[in-house]
């Protein structure tokens, strides 16, 4: 990157960053030194000298920001490239305004940022070289003109009534003008009207030292011919203005005589367009090009007072795409990507000019339809999008579908303020997804309720895990042929600090709408595994134990978390037996057979819960590691001797030992039942029979006592 090896400092908070811009860094030959906070930093550039400072801005203690302003109070010569996470407008221009060189976004492409460290270290290269010339220059005229043409800045000088007396050759390529063109003009014949008064104090100052302009901001006018295709306004040039008046003592004279101003003007196109990228960033979605929510939100707060000016109807749309997880988790996030861009091409087609379409966090979308006249209107715009997004989507040449359910809110007839409008707008999306989705629902008040309780269950089910009001219950699995306990099944409770004790069927279809299920999951498993391991260092009696695990913990990956518990607690995985829905299997059944084979390799059990009350479809057990087959309580409660319960029993029993599957019968709660299944040939069960679910240490003072096969036999004889 440079002819000789450069000092680098590298300054972030997170140590695995620091490794890898030292290990990106270092093949280049430059000394790469490190820091771990931005006072470490500060005392590193303290004690020796540094060329390029790489610099996070999202530092506890002292921030990016502050060590910035440490450099420039001590004059530090070394340049700063802002290698950070923080999106936000205001921190970027900030760090530009103190001197940074460049502005990178985490995550960065390793390219951009060895090409940017490249161009620092070519212009401080240009810096020094030029600093050198001017230690010259300062005793040659001649060498003072050069210095001054070739500076990257236009430097000029005014006369006492604001003409050109010299203004160097940059002038030329900046602007178009040649030097001997201006000599003796006006400034005013560069600067635009709009201007003006900003550019009369600053052109003509007669302060010096502290009290003259410094890095005053304007506009200068290019000639037609002479500018090079720029980012944006390319008839006038963005500037940093920095003038002083210049003064003589007259020869005899006691007093100072002011003859003009000498001024310096500063190039700051490339700042100026990083800025505009950033804005765009800040009140855009980067994907899809579309609005995000900051601006979506700045957008409505304008049309709700213009709607009620012109007594029109506004609509605020709240768009959730259905099976969108389905497509993702398939073809992969790019894949994802795509459809969401195609689905943001499909939204924009429906829109008129002046409508809003968002994209405010994953599958999800917002839209402002202002100046409505009725309600249908936008049930008509609702529909047009249901009917496009219906059609199908071609990634990776095939066909894929998906939809989308709509809430929607009109102000004023669901509210008058920006943020209820989007609250109810949300509400009645939630309510359409209940109803089957693939629709449009508008908000009605009775919504509100039922969402309402939804939330409170949400933020009940968060404090439960960081307070630990959740418990575990075991039940026992007993083999009937052999009167023992073969392993117990986690059963987790959740002790409500007003509603008492409540059963998984209260809480955990929310848990896994609301995303907390993997949590409480790895909650269950890490408490499990515990009580397990008590219980087998207490009792030679090899316990297996059994947990419930959901489509969203799959779908996360839990299996090296999974493995690592285990490991954590010196279990063997054939202790452990994983319990899935028919349904969680099928939902995607090709990756669960990669999962699952993956857990079957460390020695993981697995068994279907509730079979047969699924997609029926028996082919996918040939493909799958399947150890055990539960019977659901379902069919056990109505058998009897001659229904079509216990057909279905029958055939699944023989169907398991064609298969060389183990059984287990859920929800066995009289003899009659246990009778039942044991001429059938089930030997393994659950249910209150047996026991109901308790907590750990009844379960094993319950097995010492042996009151879970006690009289079995008797019982149980067919």
């Amino acid at each position: 990157m440079n002819e000789s090896p450069a000092r680098i400092l590298v300054a972030d908070d997170d140590p695995r960053m620091l490794d890898s811009l030292r290990e990106l860094i270092a093949p280049h030959g430059h000394e790469v030194g490190t820091a771990g906070s931005g006072a470490e930093a500060i005392a590193m550039l303290e004690r020796r000298h540094f060329d390029v400072l790489l610099l996070d801005l999202m530092m506890p203690g002292v921030n990016g920001l502050e060590v910035m302003d440490f450099v420039n109070k001590k004059g530090l010569d070394v340049s700063v490239i802002v290698v950070s996470g923080d999106t936000s407008v205001d921190s970027a221009i900030r760090s530009l305004r103190r001197g940074a060189h460049d502005y990178l976004r985490k995550p960065y492409a390793p390219e951009v940022l060895i090409r940017t460290l490249e161009n620092t270290l070519k212009k401080r290269m240009l810096e020094r070289e030029n600093r050198t010339i001017q230690g010259k220059l300062q005793q040659s005229e001649k060498l003072y003109r050069y210095m001054v043409n070739s500076s990257p800045d236009i430097i000029y000088m005014l006369d006492q009534k604001g003409r050109f007396t010299f203004i160097n050759a940059r002038i030329e390529k900046l602007l178009g003008y040649r030097p001997a063109e201006l000599i003796g003009q006006h400034y005013s014949m560069l600067v635009p009207s709009e201007d003006m008064e900003e550019a009369h104090y600053a052109f003509n100052e007669r302060r010096t030292g502290e009290r003259a302009s410094r890095n005053v901001e304007m506009r200068l006018k290019c000639r037609d011919r002479a500018r090079s295709p720029r980012h944006f306004d390319t008839n006038t040039l963005p500037i940093e203005l920095s003038a002083m008046g210049m003064y003589v003592v007259p020869e005899g004279s006691a007093n100072k005589h002011y003859v003009g101003t000498y001024g310096v003007a500063r190039d700051i196109t490339e700042r100026k367009h990083s800025e505009e990228i950033i804005r765009y960033q800040a009140f855009h979605d980067l994907l899809t090009g579309l609005p995000n929510r900051a601006l979506f939100k700045d957008r409505l707060k304008l049309a709700i007072p213009q709607a009620r000016r012109r007594d029109r109807l506004l609509a605020v749309m709240f768009l959730d795409l259905d099976r969108f997880k389905v497509v993702n988790d398939t073809l992969g996030h790019v894949r994802g990507d795509e459809l969401l861009q195609l689905v943001a091409t499909r939204l924009t087609g429906c829109m008129r000019e002046g409508d809003t379409i968002a994209r405010v966090g994953g599958d999800e979308f917002m839209i402002l339809i202002p100046h409505l006249k009725r309600r249908e209107d936008a049930a008509q715009t609702a529909r047009k999008i249901i009917g496009e997004l219906d059609r199908p989507f071609m990634l990776q040449g095939r066909e894929v579908f998906v939809s989308t359910s709509i809430g929607i809110a009109l102000c004023p007839d669901h509210g008058d303020n920006m943020d209820v409008l989007i609250r109810n707008a949300d509400i009645a999306m939630y309510h359409i997804k209940e109803q089957g989705r693939d629709g449009y629902e508008f908000f009605d008040e009775r919504m509100k309720v039922k969402f309402s309780h939804f939330l409170s269950l949400e933020t009940g089910i968060r404090k439960a895990l960081e307070e630990n009001r959740f418990e575990l219950r075991y039940q026992p699995l007993v083999d009937t042929s052999r009167a023992t306990v073969v392993g117990v099944e986690a059963l987790i409770r959740w002790h409500h600090p007003t509603r008492g004790m409540l059963a998984p069927a209260e809480f955990i279809p929310h848990a896994e709408e609301c995303g907390l299920i993997v949590p409480i999951g790895n909650w269950v498993l890490e408490q499990a595994c515990a009580d397990l391991k008590s219980w087998r260092e207490a009792s030679a009696q090899p316990l297996r134990l059994a947990i419930n695990l959901s489509a969203l913990q799959l779908a996360h990956d839990e299996v090296d978390s999974i493995t690592a518990m285990l490991a954590a607690h010196g279990i063997p995985g054939d202790a452990l037996e994983l319990e899935l829905t028919e349904n969680v299997i099928m939902k995607d059944i090709d990756n669960v057979v990669k999962k699952l084979n993956r857990l079957s390799k460390h020695g993981i059990r697995i068994a279907i819960d509730d079979f047969g009350t699924g997609y029926s479809s028996l082919s996918y057990l040939q493909k799958l590691p399947i150890h055990t087959i539960k019977i659901d309580r379902s069919f056990v409660n109505d058998m009897r001797s001659d229904n079509t319960q216990t057909s279905i029993v029958n055939a699944v029993i023989a169907m398991a030992r064609g298969l060389g599957m183990n059984l287990i019968a859920e929800g066995v709660e009289t003899s009659e039942q246990l009778a039942h299944l044991r001429a059938l040939g089930c030997e393994v069960m659950q249910g209150f029979l047996f026991s109901e679910p308790l907590p750990a240490h009844e379960l094993m003072e319950a097995l010492r006592r042996g009151d879970f096969v006690a009289g079995l036999s008797g019982r149980g004889a067919a």
